[in-house]
């Protein structure tokens, strides 16, 4: 099972993971988001065994994720076991989409340190 989940996460995976976390990207979201970069659905368990994060670390760094539209979250009914339903984890857009919403964030806060560098430049003159 180790060898088979290793596909889901490769050196550019764990590159993607790096430098996502250079733009201030949390390391759960950023290791989350390579995880999924493969196009297949994983289950919280998959992404728990091929990340290393324990199940509330997924499920905190899937919540942002989801609410942006950006991840699909399904639940699905255990047969075997018992507990509650797995959750199934998917991209919901193609990852240069999320890119460009990662930019327009940084365009924005930077836009915002540009005023006050500005304010503080008025209050010094």
């Amino acid at each position: 099972m180790a060898s088979e989940m290793s596909n889901f996460i490769d050196e550019k995976g764990y590159e993607v993971s790096s430098l996502l976390q250079s733009i201030n990207v949390s390391r759960i979201e950023a290791l989350s988001i390579a995880c999924l970069l493969n196009g297949c659905e994983l289950s919280s368990q998959d992404i728990e065994n091929v990340t290393g994060l324990r199940q509330p670390e997924v499920s905190v760094a899937m919540r942002p994720l989801c609410e942006r539209g950006w991840v699909e979250e399904k639940n699905e009914k255990r047969t075997k076991c018992r507990g509650r339903p797995a959750k199934y984890y998917s991209l919901n857009m193609d990852f240069t989409e999320i890119l460009k919403e990662y930019e327009s964030d940084i365009l924005k806060e930077n836009e915002k340190r540009l005023e006050v560098v500005k304010s503080l430049r008025n209050l010094v003159d």
